[in-house]
């Protein structure tokens, strides 16, 4: 299956953090968040599970290659646009392709729309 980083976030921790952590779990990339690119919820067909989605663009960093990736995780793959919707029978979901696209038209919203109380 074809994914993004995604995951749940740990205690005390914010959503832009999750979303570093959880790129550098799955990905061994740092990521610097700058924008919120949409927050999306789908259900997922013949279950009951619905999930809700923040998802971010940013700025890719360092690679750490000899880190190891979660559990479940295959490799790290980088893919153009046409070949991320020619594989749609792959992806975890719709919304891999959805987000693409909305980064694609240039959707961006400020990371300041987040207030975190802890």
């Amino acid at each position: 299956m074809l994914n993004q980083p995604a995951g749940h976030l740990e205690p005390g921790e914010s959503l832009v953090q999750g979303v570093v952590r959880e790129t550098l779990e799955e990905s061994a990339y740092d990521f610097h968040p700058r924008h919120v690119l949409g927050i999306y919820r789908w259900r997922k067909p013949g279950t009951e599970a619905t999930y809700l989605r923040f998802a971010f663009t940013g700025d890719v960093g360092t690679h750490h290659p000899a880190r190891a990736l979660d559990d479940g995780i295959v490799r790290t793959l980088w893919l153009s646009a046409e070949e991320i919707r020619k594989s749609k029978s792959r992806h975890r979901s719709p919304l891999v392709v959805d987000c693409m696209e909305a980064y694609l038209q240039g959707r961006r919203f400020p990371l300041e729309i987040f207030f975190d109380y802890d």
